[in-house]
């Protein structure tokens, strides 16, 4: 009589657990890795010795490891001091791993928290021209609520997010920008011309956020807007939080509410890679505690 096989009833093969999956590490690969995290850290060049103190191997097979990573770009070699030093090669992957991260994607838990900390509805921008265009928003809960939607252009001079982006040109690229622009586009009475927005995003450069009581674009509706900031220290877009002007008073606007919004851009910054993070003032300090 024939056995028949039932292959449903074989054994499976259980899955790999961190213990068992340890088998297959590749040692000299983790020495090298271990390196770029020393030369990332507070020293950033280290001697042949140091870095085989560092690993606990020999001087010999340090040096292996580290012409390895010097012919692959990842340390350089500094004759002079006889130290090594993270290479080229890393920031280039660092940059291709931001590069990858949606801005959007990498916003919207914050902007959650931000609108879900302060109750007021809250966006996301990015400059294009003399635009901004809303690229997030995430809406209050209460039965008011800003009419701006996710695609919305709005001359950026008008808004708070336009004008804390703007306040990173100088004023060569603000003449440029508004040379031919619109009178749709000037605020009003008094507060038109290209002189005036200069001063205006000078004094929104040194405060490093705007506040409006009042926008400039939706009757009504109170704003405040922060820089959101990549690796490179560039502004690359904005965060804002719209209010009902009548519901808001100006300490509510330049306390709770300007330091939830810095805390929320300054960590959206983080989280693209910028790493010099300075904050308004204590009340964003507090805020940014309390919202970890």
């Amino acid at each position: 009589m024939t056995k028949r096989h039932d292959k449903s009833i074989a054994p499976k093969k259980a899955p790999a657990t961190p213990e068992s999956s340890e088998r297959y590490l590749v040692p000299a690969l983790i020495r090298g890795l271990t390196i770029l995290q020393e030369l990332s850290g507070e020293r950033h060049q280290l001697t042949l010795s140091e870095v085989a103190a560092a690993l606990r191997i020999t001087r010999s097979s340090a040096y292996r490891l580290l012409v390895t990573l010097d012919h692959l770009g990842f340390v350089a070699f500094d004759s002079d001091t006889k130290t090594y030093a993270l290479g080229a090669e890393v920031l280039r992957l660092g940059y291709g791993y931001l590069a990858s991260r949606d801005l959007v994607e990498v916003a919207m838990p914050h902007l959650v928290r931000l609108r879900d900390r302060t109750g007021w509805s809250a966006h996301l921008g990015e400059l294009h021209g003399r635009d901004v265009v809303y690229l997030a928003r995430v809406q209050t809960r209460r039965s008011i609520a800003s009419t701006v939607h996710i695609g919305t252009r709005l001359p950026a001079r008008l808004t708070t997010m336009g004008r804390i982006m703007l306040s990173e040109l100088s004023p060569g690229e603000v003449r440029d920008l508004y040379r031919d622009a619109p009178s749709a586009e000037t605020p009003g009475k008094g507060s038109a011309t290209t002189a005036e927005l200069i001063d205006q995003l000078a004094a929104d450069a040194t405060a490093g956020i705007v506040v409006m009581q009042q926008s400039g674009y939706e009757p009504g509706v109170a704003s405040i807007a922060a820089p959101i900031r990549d690796v490179t220290g560039h502004i690359v877009a904005a965060i804002n939080v719209s209010a009902v002007a009548l519901l808001t008073s100006e300490a509510e606007l330049n306390g709770p509410l300007k330091a939830e919004v810095l805390a929320a851009a300054n960590g959206i910054s983080r989280d693209l890679g910028y790493r010099s993070v300075i904050y308004d003032d204590k009340h964003a300090q507090a805020a940014h505690r309390s919202a970890r």
